[in-house]
């Protein structure tokens, strides 16, 4: 997980993130702040606990800019919904954003 404010330009240290295994039933697998780099430091992003199923990444966006000094944003918590089907595979999840949208996709 790696989001990048482009609006600043700058990486999005200290936003909390979470990632989440919604099969075979929901339960967290990291939850933390972006480091200075803009990536969680998590053993989940080198692939440990991970497995083919479907996944929801959740980026606080809105704690995030009210930290910059952003009045009311616009976007609160961005959830992003994706599917494994081979846990062998490295998955980069880069999000960019600016205070009123964003882009998120499959990196590698």
């Amino acid at each position: 997980m790696h989001a990048v404010d482009v609006a600043r330009g700058v990486p999005a240290s200290g936003m909390l993130v979470e990632l989440w295994c919604l099969t075979p039933e929901r339960r967290q697998l990291a939850e933390g702040r972006l480091g200075v780099n803009g990536q969680l430091d998590h053993p989940s992003v080198s692939g440990v606990g991970i497995t083919e199923g479907s996944y929801e990444a959740l980026f606080h966006l809105g704690d995030y800019l009210r930290a910059q000094g952003g009045d009311s944003p616009f976007l609160e918590v961005v959830p992003f919904h994706f599917q494994l089907g081979d846990a062998s595979q490295h998955v980069h999840l880069p999000m960019k954003f600016t205070p009123w949208g964003f882009s998120l996709f499959r990196g590698s």
